[in-house]
């Protein structure tokens, strides 16, 4: 057994609990100009202009001033930032333009929104939310979360005092799971899930076996059926369909993502392409009518496959995810539901059984070639890291925002796929946050393990895997030494 020392960085520890706090004003709408001094190994502190968006201590940080204070270290990087996009170019010395380590130009709260600008990294697009405001000396800055910065950086960060900041340029960016959990980092979440599908081993989880709505995740379950549906020779990709009035109904509707009409024809690859990347429900729902028949023998269907891989808390109400009625005078509003361990097996089955469905998933972009339409792969880590393969996002307003990500790791002798679930966050932003660090924390487990727990532990592996182990992995997977976190109030 591998076991390295893990240093657990306080500012991502502190700078995302902070962040998913519930807030301390009922309507905040305004950013609060602030600064904290930054120092890195290798140089002196310098003032950083802050911004907390909305709330107290929910802190972007100025990305000149942190370029000017990286300049001379191996985290040196360039920058060109204009009113809505950002180039940073790792590697590079930063140019200032007279602006940087110096406090607010005013004293008036800038009007800004938070927003997914365009931004690149060494030439490479990447999804990361960001606030982009103009000074008043004419140039544009660009405010980041520090958890994305170090990750980006892939910098070690600290907070040494209050209201400061320590880079650590010659250190790696990891996180400890469990030590966010202890510091509260997972409040707003419903359920997180970290492993690896090939073996069946899991890293980490947190409230892993409660289910929970699963919005658009539960298409992952109507691929399942599709994947089937091809094996057996009930379809083939390049059989075409028609669209159902019921389809284009959904199609029509609120929920609808892709435009299609009744008696229109659209091929069973289309179709898979349409549910996995964009989301489109009505893309699944016409795959469970060419399947089924209808989609109430769909969902029978479902729910017996979930019965059969051993899914005890799931159950389906629909092929796609959505709030589905029922016909009482007085109507219930249900959910697909699942907890995030019986996601894992699904997942773990799908994978082992069907890998190929990651030459749809990996795909940023994709053409429907019956609609000569364009579509785009709603999974923001595609463009944040390499190894992604997957899987599938989903959000409804009682689900919150899902995602469920696939990765790729090699041990030298086998292809591995890594699995993070996380479930019920309170928005697309925090949900790939989330996933994000807990995807770099599924490749820093697999690659190198972590320091066995103080109080003991042993590896977990998810009972009734419908997939089992090539080889026994001997890692202590549940996390390292506790730091002393500074207790925060929560409303």
């Amino acid at each position: 057994m591998k076991k390295i020392l893990q240093k657990i960085s306080s500012l991502i520890l502190t700078a995302i609990l902070i962040g998913s706090l519930l807030p301390a004003k009922a309507d905040a709408s305004f950013e609060i100009p602030g600064s904290c001094q930054v120092q890195t190994d290798t140089g002196a502190a310098c003032n950083v202009k802050t911004l907390d968006y909305g709330y107290d201590h929910n802190t972007y940080y100025s990305l000149r001033d942190i370029a000017m204070a990286l300049r001379d270290t191996d985290k040196a990087f360039s920058l060109e930032i204009t009113k809505d996009a950002v180039s940073l170019v790792l590697g590079n010395t930063y140019t200032p333009v007279g602006v940087e380590n110096v406090f607010w130009e005013d004293s008036e709260n800038p009007d800004i929104t938070l927003r997914r600008n365009k931004f690149q990294v060494s030439g490479q697009s990447v999804y990361y939310y960001t606030l982009i405001t103009k000074l008043p000396s004419g140039y544009y800055d660009c405010f980041m979360m520090a958890a994305d910065l170090a990750m980006i950086l892939n910098a070690d960060i600290t907070v040494p005092t209050a209201g400061s900041l320590q880079i650590h340029t010659e250190e790696p960016f990891h996180i400890s799971p469990a030590a966010l959990e202890q510091a509260g980092y997972f409040y707003g979440v419903n359920s997180v899930l970290v492993g690896d599908a090939t073996t069946g081993e899991i890293y980490y989880r947190y409230q892993s076996d409660t289910p929970y709505p699963i919005a658009s995740t539960s298409k992952l379950m109507t691929c399942l059926l599709t994947m089937d549906a091809l094996a057996a020779g009930q379809l083939t990709l390049e059989q075409s369909v028609t669209i159902s009035d019921a389809v284009q109904l959904l199609s029509d509707s609120a929920d609808g993502g892709i435009p299609l009409e009744a008696g229109q024809q659209i091929t069973v690859q289309d179709l898979l392409l349409g549910a996995l990347l964009p989301s489109s429900n009505e893309c699944a729902l016409c795959l469970a009518e060419s399947i089924a028949g209808s989609e109430e023998a769909f969902v029978r269907m479902m729910n017996e496959k979930a019965t059969e891989l051993g899914l005890t808390q799931a159950v389906f109400f629909n092929s796609h995810g959505l709030p589905s009625y029922t016909e009482d005078p007085i109507p219930s509003k249900r959910q697909n539901r699942m907890s995030a361990e019986d996601m894992f097996r699904l997942v773990s089955y799908l994978l082992k059984v069907y890998p190929q469905i990651t030459d749809i998933t990996s795909r940023e972009y994709a053409t429907l070639s019956t609609l000569e339409l364009e579509v785009r792969n709603t999974n923001p880590l595609l463009h944040n890291l390499p190894e992604v393969t997957g899987l599938k996002t989903g959000t409804t307003n009682k689900a919150g925002a899902c995602l469920v990500t696939s990765l790729t790791a090699d041990d030298g002798n086998t292809e591995h796929d890594l699995v993070v679930i996380v479930l019920g966050t309170e928005d697309s932003i925090e949900r790939g946050r989330v996933s994000g660090l807990l995807a770099r924390y599924a490749l820093y487990t697999f690659y190198s393990g972590i320091e066995e727990p103080e109080n003991g532990g042993a590896a977990q592996t998810a009972e009734n895997l419908p997939v089992h182990a090539e080889a026994a992995v001997d890692w202590i997977l549940r996390t390292a030494k506790k730091q002393e976190q500074a207790s925060l109030p929560i409303e």
